[in-house]
């Protein structure tokens, strides 16, 4: 069986810097949960970077199907985007976001030597990060009268589940969250309560 535990950065990093023949590569590590994450973070390091000539980076986001990209933003084809992508894998992170800003020093590398410094840049990018390990979880909604509450409660707490929403009426509603391996066992063990109703949420 998929593990659903994943490795991702606990915070963003510090700034690196790799350097070579006059150009300076600066490295960048995000943790990010959504695609639309990415485009803010890059256009903040196109203000912070003013005179920066390339803005490189690579993604990975998701755990049982990640989806990826590589951007050489002008560099040539699969010499940045892919050798930082390159780092994302060999480092078995997903979630993150890391960026290369290159500022140009007048002397070409070359494709080989900016494959070298895209990669060596990612990599100390990372290296300077905190990661840490999380749990993929899966949402579900429990509906119950509110007489039942106590004996829902019990349970909960029991299963150790998270709750991150409650609506509480003669009609509630706990939203928990519920290790992903477990979540097939979470209506059991709602079964022996009558209408106690357990829906996942998408």
């Amino acid at each position: 069986m998929r593990t659903d535990i994943y490795l991702t950065l606990a915070k963003p990093s510090e700034q690196v810097l790799f350097k070579d023949r006059g150009s300076k590569f600066y490295g960048y590590a995000f943790p990010v949960a959504v695609k639309e994450e990415i485009k803010p973070i890059i256009e903040e390091l196109r203000a912070k970077h003013v005179s920066a000539n390339h803005f490189c980076y690579a993604w990975q986001l998701g755990v049982e199907d990640p989806t990826y990209r590589a951007n050489d933003d002008g560099e040539p084809n699969n010499s940045a985007g892919m050798p930082i992508y390159g780092q994302i894998q060999a480092a078995n992170l997903t979630n993150v976001l890391i960026v290369v800003v290159r500022i140009f020093g007048g002397t070409k590398l070359g494709v080989g030597g900016l494959i070298q410094a895209y990669r060596e840049t990612a990599k100390l990018a990372i290296g300077n990060s905190v990661q840490v390990k999380k749990v993929v979880k899966v949402r579900f909604q429990i509906n119950f009268e509110y007489p039942m509450m106590n004996q829902v409660m019990r349970i909960i707490k029991q299963k150790e589940l998270q709750i991150v929403a409650q609506h509480m009426e003669l009609q509630c509603k706990i939203t928990v969250l519920v290790r992903k391996r477990m979540a097939h066992n979470i209506e059991g063990y709602f079964e022996s309560l009558s209408k106690v109703q357990v829906k996942e949420l998408g």
